[in-house]
């Protein structure tokens, strides 16, 4: 068996660019707001804390509460 080391030409060196965090915040909190959207109508839609009547989001959401380890019978 042969070793074969792969060794890059000299030349230009790739470094990780920096990102600030005023650029990264209102997409972090953008992003928290949907998770948190999406907890709600998966986890917490239906009976008492019902946004809309009936159990069309329930329905639609069933499979994955029950993905998720949500009870919902």
């Amino acid at each position: 068996m042969s070793t074969i080391t792969y060794a890059p030409k000299s030349g230009p060196v790739a470094h990780p660019v920096a990102l600030p965090l005023r650029e990264v915040l209102p997409w972090a909190i953008f992003a928290g707001l949907l998770l948190i959207l999406a907890i709600y109508f998966i986890g917490a839609e239906q009976g008492a804390t019902s946004l809309f009547k009936g159990m069309y989001v329930h329905e639609f959401v069933h499979d994955g509460r029950h993905l998720l380890g949500f009870p919902c019978h």
